[in-house]
């Protein structure tokens, strides 16, 4: 018997005790939940309403044929429904989330009880001026910290998530090389290949050449390679700094001296602020654009796509070309700019609006709660934290790298050689034991990476028993018929492994009811 969990255990190789089968299907609290569309039944609904008035279609065409296919429920069967499928899912409200590279790290409360005011949640973006002061002024003012804390001129806070805001920052460069009449000659834009993959995806998407730029044996960017692929028609690098194998590049300041005696311009990711913020200005390292996400850096939710929030700081070189609105303080106080004023040369806008205020105020109300000095102890924990995870398990675990690493903890597979266990299997084997696993496969210059990421807002309880885990899973590979009882993991998740390549190649993406008996013969 575990008696840390309370619960039997079953090493590999020995007789597992036959699964538990129940007539209703549910596990004790562990509910199953049949889809929403089989829970329907014809006629029935939750709210009375009046019939729709009969009227003429103006859709042609277009008009409906049939019905939507929405089921019919009561209002307990969809609470219950939501409910049920929650308690399914993990969350950083659930316990430690090790996904590297996406900074799931607890969202203080304060922050959702500021995002919630009415002055804040209720407005809306075509209202007058006059009545969002407010609001403006705390975007001001939330630039202005970010300025502070980059060291940049100025910064574009329209931009929706990372990705967007690469695409803003490289907007910027491609305008202010248009505007110095080189668009025909600057065709190519460095990229490491340790890079998220959207770098080189905003690169093409504008148009340029994407060029890789190899890794050093110790993680880093091949300086080397880089000078050789400088040349008269190179339009940009994109670094990411810290990298995606969680360490510092060493060589940054050289490489935008490079990059700009070259006439290009210094693009940095700044997906993995969060750790260095507080400590390192991005101007002082030769950054020209860089994008911050808030929902990483300063707390704030995201993941499943959203919500996020992509600010982007600009260097005096590309401040000009920031895009539309931004807000400016005058005697009249502050107002938005909709339209090119002045020497500036706006490359327009990236969205209707001005950006993700949700995002703004719960941004903002961690910077005021934490302050300089709090910002900059969270990038030291998240360091710190990392750094711990990688020397408890360094000898249980191959880590990528020899040294120290920055706010993630990159390892690899070696560890697994000849156990004929996978990064996949033993990711498959972590969720068992009650954990979302780390980043896997990713980044691609590490064979079988596994990336984890513990942020600054877990205690050493909590990485104490994370860790634990994973010793004691890493033990288990090496296991008689350890193979085996990976392959079949997850066992106690409510649904087994999926077949993923399957899954992806062929999803079923809408569901059909069963067809009837008299139908099928």
């Amino acid at each position: 018997m575990d008696k840390s969990q309370g619960r039997t255990s079953t090493a590999a190789g020995e007789a597992a005790l036959p699964p538990v089968v129940t007539k209703s299907g549910h596990r004790a609290l562990d509910q199953s939940e049949p889809l929403i569309f089989e829970q329907g039944v014809p006629g029935r609904i939750g709210v009375d309403v009046a019939p729709a008035p009969k009227v003429a279609s103006k859709l042609g065409a277009f008009a409906r044929k049939g019905e939507v296919g929405l089921p019919c429920l009561s209002e307990p069967q969809v609470v219950r429904h939501f409910t049920r499928l929650s308690q399914k899912n993990y969350g950083i409200d659930s316990g430690l989330f090790p996904l590297g590279s996406c900074t799931m790290k607890h969202n203080p409360r304060l922050n959702e009880k500021m995002a919630r005011l009415p002055g804040f949640a209720d407005i809306h973006p075509l209202q007058p001026v006059k009545t969002v002061q407010g609001a403006l002024e705390l975007i001001d003012r939330l630039a202005h910290w970010l300025k502070t804390l980059t060291g940049m001129p100025a910064v574009a806070m329209s931009p929706a998530a990372g990705a967007h805001g690469e695409l803003c920052g490289m907007v910027a460069i491609w305008s202010a090389i248009a505007a110095k009449g080189e668009s025909a000659t600057r065709k190519r834009v460095l990229v490491p290949e340790s890079a998220h993959g959207t770098n080189p995806a905003t690169a093409a998407l504008l148009g340029y050449q994407v060029d890789p730029i190899p890794a050093t044996a110790d993680g880093r960017v091949d300086l080397a390679a880089f000078e050789k692929k400088l040349g008269p028609d190179v339009a940009a690098i994109m670094l990411t700094n810290p990298n995606t194998c969680g360490l510092f590049e060493r060589d940054i300041r050289k490489i935008a001296d490079l990059i700009h005696k070259a006439g290009g311009y210094f693009y940095c990711d700044g997906a993995n602020y969060n750790a260095i913020a507080g400590r390192v200005r991005p101007a002082d390292l030769g950054v020209d654009a860089m994008h911050i996400n808030l929902h990483k850096t300063f707390s704030t939710p995201h993941g499943g796509g959203g919500p996020g929030s992509g600010p982007v700081v600009l260097s005096e070189a590309l401040a000009a070309y920031a895009p539309l609105p931004y807000v400016v303080h005058g005697k009249d106080g502050f107002r938005l700019v909709e339209t090119k004023e002045g020497a500036a040369q706006p490359f327009g806008r990236l969205k209707a609006f001005n950006g993700q205020m949700g995002m703004f105020v719960r941004a903002m109300a961690y910077m005021l709660s934490h302050g300089a000095d709090g910002i900059r102890q969270a990038s030291e924990d998240a360091v710190l934290n990392a750094n711990y995870v990688q020397a408890r398990l360094k000898d249980v675990m191959t880590p990528a790298f020899g040294g120290t690493c920055m706010h993630e903890a990159l390892f690899d597979d070696r560890f697994l050689e000849g156990t004929g266990v996978s990064t996949l299997d033993f990711a498959k084997a972590m969720i068992d034991e009650g954990y979302h696993p780390m980043t896997m496969y990713f980044p691609l210059v590490v064979h079988g990476a596994m990336l984890v990421e513990p942020t600054e807002s877990e205690s050493r309880e909590s990485l104490d028993t994370f860790i634990d885990t994973l010793r004691h899973l890493a033990a288990e590979t090496k296991k008689p018929g350890a193979a085996d009882f990976f392959h079949a993991a997850p066992r106690l998740a409510p649904r087994r492994r999926l077949d993923e390549t399957r899954a992806a190649r062929a999803p079923v993406l809408r569901w059909k009811p069963p067809a009837t008996k008299q139908a099928a013969e």
